[in-house]
């Protein structure tokens, strides 16, 4: 791009301070307005020149084009360079992968080709592909705001309608659903099943054969496999009790340290054990000092206190050393709920089954600690941005639970007077018969 030179010029019929430069491609001279109002004053005349400055600097940096000109790959990049990269890397990935889809559905040349009607086109290819409703709306709502962003900073001149199909809300909002303890319980029975199905998937791509490799050498190896899975068991299954425990996210829960502050940690310093969060792993994105539930703590101190080091979890790979990614530590769970039974839902359109995964286990521990305290209590426990998800998801979900409550409550009403008011318990009688303190806490 050759030497570009942009000065302010006034015109008697234009009320802002123009722009002009001419263009190196074409020789034409383009104007664009500054923004700044044509007052006259030379404290204005100096904004118009300042904001002159830094678009003759972008035009010769090649950071700006004509909106309607504006090629999608010079947007993507932008966008990922100036808004993803101060984003989770978990959005980042997201955001990059459904820019991805765009590209091998859609095939934008330029930003503008993105229209209402080939978004309309891209959701119906999305659906006939299988992707569930909730998918589509994280897609449409990613790009949404990426073309929202993309119009306020002039490289759209008309952001797109993007229109969002309505359909009929299910009464269940969860796309699985909590896991019971019998179920729970057929979860650490199914673990060596599990970790063998899961190393099968993950091995050789032609399965090993009598012929291949001989009677005596599969025995063999197959012999391998069953001590290996032996060895790995006991610490998948002391994975899945902390995650039933705990309520945490599967990538925090391979987080959590003892001693790391830098990491997710455990806070024993106090009376109460507490979970430290920084920010970096919070979902919200903010430093937190937040409770763990009394049968986690517990649970915690059944370790041995000169154990108390590293990663508080550590469910081992089939193959190899080092540590399990979250990913595949996902993989592995819901092979586990599959060998052991466990549904959770099934897609209505493709009958695809849906079998326990880490989500649901904690999902169960909100469904638990649901029944026992208030939802703002539990939106803390469950470490939610916002009251709404708590109630959304785990208060007044069942109703036949709310049911059985009020019934008991009146119940109990009824036999402590006649008028139906509760029976007064004095503060002091109260205490005398509840102990309020967590029992784990009394460890400390």
């Amino acid at each position: 791009m050759g030497e570009i030179v942009v000065k302010v010029v006034e015109f008697r019929d234009r009320r802002h301070y123009q722009m002009q430069w001419r263009d190196p491609d074409t020789g034409r001279k383009k104007t664009k307005s500054t923004g700044i109002e044509r007052t006259g004053r030379a404290s204005d005349r100096k904004k118009a020149e300042k904001a002159a400055g830094k678009f003759e600097a972008a035009l010769r940096e090649g950071r700006h084009s004509e909106p309607a000109k504006v090629p999608w790959a010079e947007f993507r990049e932008r966008y990922e360079d100036e808004v993803l990269a101060g984003l989770a890397d978990k959005t980042d990935r997201r955001v990059q992968g459904i820019f991805n889809a765009v590209e091998q559905i859609l095939h934008p040349e330029r930003l503008r080709d993105v229209t209402t009607d080939r978004l309309s086109h891209y959701q119906r290819v999305l659906r006939d592909r299988g992707a569930s409703e909730s998918t589509i709306a994280c897609h449409l709502s990613h790009l949404k705001a990426a073309l929202r962003w993309a119009g306020r900073i002039g490289l759209l001149p008309k952001v797109p309608l993007i229109q969002k199909p309505r359909r009929a809300k299910s009464a269940d909002v969860m796309k699985g659903r909590p896991v019971t303890g019998e179920e729970f319980e057929r979860l650490l029975e199914k673990v060596e099943a599990g970790l063998l199905k899961a190393a099968l998937r993950t091995g050789h791509p032609k399965r090993e054969t009598k012929r291949r490799i001989g009677e005596e050498a599969l025995n063999r190896r197959r012999e391998q496999q069953k001590a290996r899975v032996a060895a790995v068991a006991p610490t998948w299954r002391h994975y899945l009790r902390g995650l039933w425990l705990s309520g945490l996210r599967l990538a925090e829960s391979l987080e959590l340290s003892w001693d790391d502050g830098a990491k997710l940690c455990v806070d024993l310093s106090d009376k109460y054990p507490m979970l430290k969060i920084p920010a970096e792993l919070e979902k919200g994105h903010k430093d937190r000092l937040l409770p763990l539930a009394p049968e986690f703590c517990e649970f915690l101190l059944e370790t041995p206190e000169h154990e108390r080091t590293g990663f508080v979890f550590n469910p081992l790979p089939f193959r190899g050393d080092g540590r399990v990614a979250a990913d595949r530590a996902m993989k592995v769970i819901s092979t586990i709920g599959q060998c052991a039974g466990v549904k959770v839902a099934t897609d209505a359109r493709t009958g695809k089954i849906k079998y326990a995964s880490a989500h649901d286990l904690r999902r169960s521990f909100g469904e638990r600690w649901a029944a026992r305290i208030m939802p703002p209590d539990l939106m803390l426990l469950m470490r939610h941005e916002s009251i709404e998800t708590t109630l959304r998801f785990y208060v007044g979900r069942n109703a036949q639970r709310t049911a059985k409550t009020l019934w008991e409550a009146h119940k109990k009403a009824q036999s402590g007077n006649t008028s139906g008011n509760s029976a007064q318990i004095s503060p002091d009688s109260a205490a005398e018969q509840i102990d309020v303190t967590p029992s784990c806490a009394r460890h400390f």
